[in-house]
């Protein structure tokens, strides 16, 4: 690892800041492939990812499973990181190792936040990834049914995702919620004229 990845990993933003103002490379990747800002996104380290994005560190750096600081941030709800991301050109088409945008994994995590912050951008609604599935797809199928997939429904859809785009089996996201028994996902998508 780069002093600079120790500096992030130890927390002590004062040594990132010499670094820094050292002309250290900013990008420069450890075994796995992760930038020092990759790490600061992992540990949800605000200051020193707002160090590094301020210096010019490339908030699209793919680790070696593709990950970058600003996918990462929209899949674990890192909420500061990913505003600082966006701020600084994240790149709103890329795709982790599954195929998928930011939106997807933020809506099968249940981060409702990071869904309402990527809905404000021009972000696509309803790309589908790899593995055949939408945002909102998968806010139902690897969702629980409770507040926090319920509100994401009901942000995507009213963000404009496409309550019919179904599955690689054909299956609707109507269908899949009733399948589920989620009623009150049931219900939004019945109110955006979903079809079973």
């Amino acid at each position: 690892m780069s002093p600079l990845h120790d500096a992030v990993a130890a927390g002590d933003a004062g040594a990132v800041r010499r670094l820094i103002a050292a002309k250290v490379p900013l990008d420069a990747r450890d075994a796995r492939g992760r930038t020092a800002l990759l790490v600061a996104t992992h540990q949800d380290r605000v200051e020193i990812a707002r160090l590094l994005i301020e210096a010019g560190a490339d908030v699209n750096a793919k680790d070696a499973i593709s990950d970058s600081p600003y996918l990462y941030a929209a899949a674990e709800g890192r909420l500061d990181i990913l505003r600082l991301t966006l701020a600084h050109g994240a790149d709103l088409a890329a795709t982790n190792r599954y195929g998928g945008t930011g939106l997807i994994p933020a809506a099968h995590h249940g981060h409702v936040e990071a869904v309402r912050i990527l809905l404000g951008t021009r972000i696509d609604r309803d790309h589908v990834n790899r593995l055949g599935w939408t945002a909102l797809l998968e806010a139902i199928v690897l969702g629980d049914g409770g507040p926090a997939h319920t509100e994401i429904v009901r942000l995507l859809v009213e963000g404009g995702a496409n309550p019919n785009l179904a599955d690689g089996n054909g299956a609707r996201p109507l269908r899949l919620a009733r399948e589920r028994g989620q009623t009150a996902i049931a219900a939004i998508l019945e109110r955006a004229g979903a079809r079973p």
